[in-house]
């Protein structure tokens, strides 16, 4: 009877250190990858409240969304969706932190000198001011 306790005591001890360690991972960003992208205000959508009280769009203060195509270090692009609480600087170039499962983390502008040559590639006379 003891041997089985102690083997279920061990068992959930093991399951907690993994959970903790997921979470850790989880919340810290680890293994997010950097996209860019190109502001587009044509793709920009009003997401704000529509008159509720309650906003269930989990994306807090984020009143704008946008939907672009952007580019990994390697060139490979996407489609991603993120959100922003004000309308972005036409033609400015971003650079996104994308979480597998949790998505956009954050974005900043850079400038286009900053951007990894493959991705310079795919903006070939590629910059709006």
């Amino acid at each position: 009877m003891k041997k089985k306790m102690l083997i279920g005591i061990v068992a959930a001890a093991i399951l907690a250190a993994g959970f903790m360690c997921f979470g850790i991972w989880f919340l810290s960003g680890a293994g997010s990858t950097y996209y860019y992208g190109q502001i587009d205000n044509g793709k920009l959508e009003q997401t704000g409240s529509k008159g509720g009280v309650i906003n269930f769009s989990g994306n807090g203060n984020m009143d704008y969304s946008y939907t672009l195509f952007c580019y990994n270090e390697d060139g490979k692009g996407k489609d991603i969706t993120f959100g922003t609480s004000r309308e972005l600087k036409e033609g400015a170039f971003i650079r996104l932190t994308v979480m597998p499962v949790r998505g956009v983390l954050e974005w900043s502008e850079v400038q286009y000198e900053e951007l990894p040559a493959a991705v310079q590639d795919s903006y070939t006379g590629g910059r709006k001011d």
